[in-house]
């Protein structure tokens, strides 16, 4: 993969969609996204992964001052690998809340039980609701049982790039 990625006759096109479709398949990294939790940490750990792709495929050593945003524009990448586990977070979790299962109950995590000490960990609905710009939890679950409205909500949100 490296001898394609770092091919210098190989137009940049070309070596971000084959990277593209390493990435994105692959379920050592994307398998079960739709479930995580990102935190800032998780999120910074995610571009660092994906610049160092970015950098490999375009044979930037790590010496080299170029910012971030630069590399993004040399690859001419228009969505963060965040971005898209983002997306597909959305679309599954409006997906499983349009249904009437018990997965709603867990997802949505409503459940009695006992409260464990610490801080209390961060939910993927509160998680959804803050990128997506809701004000609150509730009003988000009740825009997902209107499926166009949703898609419309993940759009806006894609767009502003939170």
């Amino acid at each position: 993969m490296k001898s394609i990625l770092t091919n210098p006759y190989v137009s940049i096109q070309t070596r971000k969609r084959v990277l593209e479709c390493y990435i994105e398949p692959i379920p050592v990294l994307m398998y079960g996204s739709e479930a995580w939790t990102i935190t800032n940490k998780f999120k910074k750990t995610l571009e660092a992964i994906e610049m160092w792709f970015l950098r490999q495929m375009l044979k930037i050593p790590w010496t080299a001052k170029k910012t971030n945003e630069r590399v993004l524009q040399e690859a001419q990448s228009k969505q963060s690998l965040s971005d898209k586990i983002r997306k597909r977070q959305a679309t599954f979790f409006g997906h499983i809340m349009r249904q009437e299962k018990l997965e709603n109950l867990i997802k949505t995590e409503m459940m009695t039980g006992r409260c464990y000490r610490g801080r209390p960990r961060e939910k993927l609905t509160d998680g959804m609701a803050k990128w997506l710009g809701m004000g609150s939890v509730l009003a988000m679950l009740q825009k997902t049982k209107m499926r166009q409205e949703w898609r419309r909500l993940i759009a806006n949100a894609m767009e502003q790039g939170t």
